[in-house]
């Protein structure tokens, strides 16, 4: 599974996982709990307006009772008992006043199921007693005396809502834990992931070592070995045959440098500080020099201190195309730019193409099998950048061009 893969992967979980901060949660409740307390107190307000008793010197005491106890509905669940009770209290105060009409209020409704919701234990019953036994009072003093009534006017006003705020609160703890549960599950899976990729890097790391260092050491202990083999005869020190193989020499061990530099990367992850950067690309190109290709680095705006990840793609892509340069190109010459500018960085390398290409002015590329140009251009789409690749317009060069964000993919 590969870097790219496992950050996908990550990011998905994350985004499951998100959730909106304990503050916003709390400020969306009490915006809630101030609506329903003055929607209560309207229609708690309308009705003892229009059924309410006739004007007399106490009506606007009782009114204004009524209106306290609705607003109170808008306070901390901590004090839910106490908001009960004391509509129990108005409900009876209201019993008094109105005879033979029906005390309950909206208020004294949610007072029962806030009791029910938010509070527990001796707190929740002893609310739920109150409450029930003020609109008992209520009810016998406005003339109901059946049992049978007396029974179904509790319960439809007192218990039932209890009962409702209970079942609510129920409710959202078992939602609540199995939200956990599921996030239990995706941190689960997430390690699985982080340990399949450690895993498979390590494996990687293993069989980089035990085949591909052995060849390459090889090479240069053979090149090594015939450039001393040379010595002393008739083929003079300065001839193409002891500067080639001293670049292969040089080429061996770069190599083994750079396969270092991976393993590190491998067994150590994002840890790896042993990395190549932006820094190191003049000794890339010193390497290059030395081999016979003249290449020619210019840098019109040093980019600022990049992000690990943008910092060894550039250099990853610079590499990959001097690469390209010597496969395809004329072996010559090369001209590397690099630029930043508007929140990116750019590298772009222009060469001369072979003799075969050249006579093909209008070739999509020169001859290959194009992996290295699809590996240029997705390491720059990892990073959300672009690569552009092709012969320019006169047939004569060829020319690779990669944009990166400076801080790369978020």
């Amino acid at each position: 599974m590969s870097r790219t893969v496992y950050l996908a992967a990550a990011g998905r979980i994350r985004r499951w996982t998100a959730r909106p901060t304990a503050r916003d949660a709390q400020r969306s409740l009490a915006r809630q709990a101030v609506s329903v307390a003055l929607m209560c107190a309207a229609v708690d307000g309308l009705n003892f307006l229009t059924r309410g008793p006739d004007p007399g010197p106490w009506t606007p005491v009782l009114l204004a009772l009524v209106i306290a106890a609705d607003v109170a509905l808008a306070t901390a669940p901590r004090f839910s008992g106490w908001v009960a009770v004391a509509h129990a209290a108005v409900g009876v105060a209201l019993a008094f006043v109105m005879p033979g009409r029906n005390p309950s209020t909206a208020g004294q409704l949610i007072s029962s199921y806030r009791a029910g919701a938010w509070l527990r234990g001796r707190s929740s019953v002893a609310s739920l007693i109150t409450v029930c036994v003020g609109i008992l009072v209520s009810a016998v003093v406005t003339g109901l005396t059946a049992p049978v009534t007396l029974l179904g006017v509790v319960a439809a006003n007192t218990l039932l809502p209890w009962l409702v705020g209970r079942y609510t609160t129920a409710r959202k703890e078992h939602v609540e834990e199995l939200r956990r549960q599921r996030e239990a599950t995706l941190r689960d899976a997430e390690a699985e992931i982080a340990a399949a990729v450690t895993k498979e890097r390590e494996t990687i790391a293993v069989e980089l070592h035990d085949v591909i260092s052995h060849h390459v050491s090889a090479i240069g202990v053979h090149a090594t070995a015939a450039r001393l083999n040379l010595t002393g005869t008739a083929v003079p020190g300065d001839s193409p045959v002891h500067t080639s193989l001293a670049a292969v020499q040089q080429s061996g061990q770069a190599a083994m440098t750079d396969l270092r530099r991976l393993l590190s990367l491998l067994h150590d992850g994002s840890d790896s500080t042993d990395q190549p950067g932006v820094t190191m690309l003049p000794e890339l190109f010193t390497g290059l020099r030395a081999s016979g290709l003249h290449v020619t680095f210019v840098v019109y705006s040093s980019p600022p201190p990049l992000t690990k990840e943008v910092d060894i793609t550039v250099y990853r892509v610079a590499q990959e195309m001097m690469t390209n340069v010597l496969r395809h190109g004329d072996g010559r010459a090369a001209r590397v730019e690099l630029d930043c500018n508007d929140g990116c960085v750019a590298l772009t390398a222009r060469n001369r193409v072979a003799s075969a290409a050249a006579d093909a002015p209008y070739a999509s590329a020169p001859p290959g099998s194009g992996l290295g140009l699809r590996g240029m251009r997705k390491r720059a789409e990892a990073l959300g950048g672009s690569g552009t690749f092709g012969v320019t317009t006169d047939g004569d060069y060829w020319e690779s061009s990669v944009t990166i964000p400076l801080a790369g993919a978020r």
